[in-house]
């Protein structure tokens, strides 16, 4: 396909008409624009200190079109899950009927749109959603050509009718019309009753046509219709169908019909006619209606290879010769061109967001229609319109979730994709965080769950929530930042004298094992566990030890030997004598590192005689327990 050059949107912001300078930055889906402090000659008016947003894709951010991007999330995942092993007639028939489900989200998202549309008082909201509904009939209008034509890839016969039901699909304003003309006093004299009965001829509705006018009754019953169920042959179908053409070019032969003006020109549209199908422009309304009208009384029996051929010569007949195709003409035309890739070219240019052409190419990828084709940058037209959509439905709150199974199944590019976008995803709860969380985790996504965790820690502990800190620095496996929070556990410990959050570290586990203020802070808190419990042996020895491993910081000797006073002041002795030695060494220890600090920076006097009374009291508890702790072991030695 060769490229072709489309002038961008226009985009108006206030401040670039006043000639002033701006400055942009890039966001996943958006730009933010602003006024900067460099002044033009050609500048005018204030300084404002507006940042303006401009939108991508502003379709996301619509409640009801919402609806259509959840919807045909689960229509993507179901077609995702059929298995590449079913007979191909199974699966025509079921990728069908995923058309069709895609074709009802559509038409449901319009009818809510054309009721909001006519309800509300704002002139400005009706036009918007005015133009949504246009945008998704015309949505609507092209996959379900595609669907007729490269998905079911109905035959010759069948074509015609799959081609009839389009056109009636899209053209249903006849029906109301003849309500009109039927609810009133006297039908045959409505002004649109006739009108009303060659649109039924036109579409090929013939029933409804003799309901409304018998006097026809004859030629139109005789009309024979292709039955693809049937026994009747494509062959035996054309025979028939020619002597009945026949019959209606004898009647305008010999003027059968020449008294009644009405009459005569049903005759010719029977007869395929062209210029009477032309005089009829208005009822028609488009080519393609006239495309399909002149194949159904000229050529019933139409192949999928020949349709180009019509297509093209209607489009030049039905348009006037100083009129451009619409865009929408176009991609129809690529499509009866039977020219897929240009399709979904000409739509990717024409519609503001990549919905339409993600899904279609989806299935049709499936319908292996595309195999041909791949891209001169990595991927295949699939997944870069897949990878495409599903990054601008990551801007939005809400719909980035639907975007992650999009990502999961673009197997080149996808989980690179889904790194890079889940970064980017706003964590402004705890519940949305442990969501992404989750998607990662599932995903083998290591460095990115270690990220979520880091940022939740350190949100946590600039709110002073430590229980929270700790447990996301765990969940990270982020050594330095849980030796932080367990120093904060500890300073806090020593401020008010008990444990917040004491669930998480009463269960802590294997996880204490991450760092060594971690192992001391969960240790800390069973000997202070053990000693409620008045378990007094084991919470001696497990004190002692905190301090001889060194896994206690120095910092926290005097309050860890502070904790074992109670102990030494038992009535029974707790702490043996080699324990007390070694009790009465750390004491040692700590003082002669106290004096050493002392000299670098000097106390206020109470502070020091706080510590030295500290001192003095641990002196004189572990000398007692020296002594009675030797009295009792010599008494049982002897």
């Amino acid at each position: 396909m060769e490229e072709v050059d489309v002038e961008p949107t226009v985009t108006n912001i206030p401040a670039a008409s006043d000639g002033k300078h701006l400055g942009f930055a890039w966001g996943p889906g958006d730009i933010l624009v602003y006024e900067t402090l460099y002044k033009g000659s050609d500048a005018k008016g204030s300084g404002c200190s507006f940042i303006h947003e401009v939108r991508k894709d502003e379709d996301i951010y619509s409640p009801i079109l919402r609806k259509l991007f959840n919807e045909s999330h689960h229509i993507f995942v179901g077609l995702q899950t059929i298995r590449e092993d079913l007979p191909s007639k199974n699966k025509k028939n079921q990728f069908v009927s995923i058309s069709k489900n895609y074709r009802s989200v559509i038409r449901a998202c319009m009818e809510e749109l054309q009721q909001v549309a006519v309800s509300t008082k704002e002139a400005a909201v009706a036009t918007q959603y005015g133009n949504q509904v246009s945008i998704l009939l015309a949505i609507e209008l092209i996959w379900n050509l595609c669907e007729v034509l490269f998905i079911d890839a109905a035959p010759a016969g069948s074509l015609l009718l799959h081609l009839l039901d389009w056109v009636r699909l899209h053209k249903a304003d006849v029906d109301e019309k003849a309500r009109e003309v039927l609810q009133s006093e006297s039908p045959a004299e409505h002004r649109d009753y006739w009108d009303v009965v060659v649109s039924y001829v036109l579409q090929g509705r013939l029933e409804e046509a003799r309901s409304m006018y018998k006097l026809i009754d004859t030629l139109l019953s005789r009309m024979p219709f292709y039955n693809p169920g049937g026994n009747q042959t494509l062959t035996e179908f054309d025979v028939k169908w020619r002597h009945w053409h026949d019959e209606v070019n004898r009647c305008l032969q010999d003027n059968s019909f020449a008294s009644n003006r009405h009459l005569e020109i049903i005759c010719k549209i029977l007869a395929g006619d062209e210029d009477t199908l032309l005089e009829h422009k208005e009822l028609l309304s488009t080519w393609y209606h006239f495309l399909v009208t002149r194949l159904l009384f000229s050529h019933p029996t139409v192949k999928p290879t020949e349709l180009h051929y019509y297509a093209q010569s209607c489009l030049t007949m039905f348009l006037d010769s100083r009129s451009v195709p619409e865009p929408l003409d176009n991609i129809l035309l690529a499509a009866f061109e039977f020219d897929i890739h240009q399709v979904i070219k000409d739509c990717s240019i024409a519609l503001n967001n990549w919905w339409f052409v993600a899904h279609l190419t989806d299935l049709l990828d499936h319908c292996k229609l595309l195999q041909s084709h791949n891209l001169h940058f990595g991927s295949n037209l699939r997944e870069f319109l897949l990878l495409e959509y599903a990054s601008g439905l990551f801007t939005h709150h809400s719909l980035w979730q639907l975007a992650v199974d999009y990502f999961d199944h673009c197997p080149e590019f996808g989980h690179v994709y889904l790194e890079l976008q889940i970064e980017r995803v706003p964590l402004d709860t705890e519940r949305k965080a442990l969501k992404v969380l989750r998607i990662c985790d599932q995903r083998q996504m290591s460095e990115q769950v270690r990220s979520i965790c880091k940022i939740m820690a350190m949100r946590a502990l600039r709110n002073n929530r430590l229980g929270s800190a700790l447990s996301w620095s765990i969940r990270a496996k982020d050594a330095a930042f849980a030796t932080l929070i367990s120093e904060r556990f500890l300073q806090d410990y020593c401020t008010r004298g008990t444990f917040s959050d004491l669930d998480l570290i009463d269960n802590l586990g294997p996880a204490m094992l991450l760092s060594d203020r971690l192992t001391f802070l969960g240790k800390y808190r069973e000997f202070h566990k053990l000693y409620g419990e008045k378990r007094f042996g084991e919470a001696a020895k497990l004190l002692l030890s905190l301090m001889t491993a060194k896994i206690a910081p120095r910092s926290f000797w005097m309050t860890l030997l502070t904790d074992a006073l109670p102990l030494l002041e038992q009535k029974e002795v707790i702490f043996s004598a080699d324990q007390t030695h070694e009790l009465m060494f750390c004491l040692e220890e700590l003082t002669s590192c106290l004096n050493a600090s002392a000299l670098g920076s000097p106390k206020t006097s109470q502070d020091e005689d706080i510590e030295l009374t500290k001192v003095e009291l641990l002196r004189l508890s572990l000398a007692r327990n020296l002594a009675m702790a030797i009295i009792k072991e010599g008494t049982v030695e002897a």
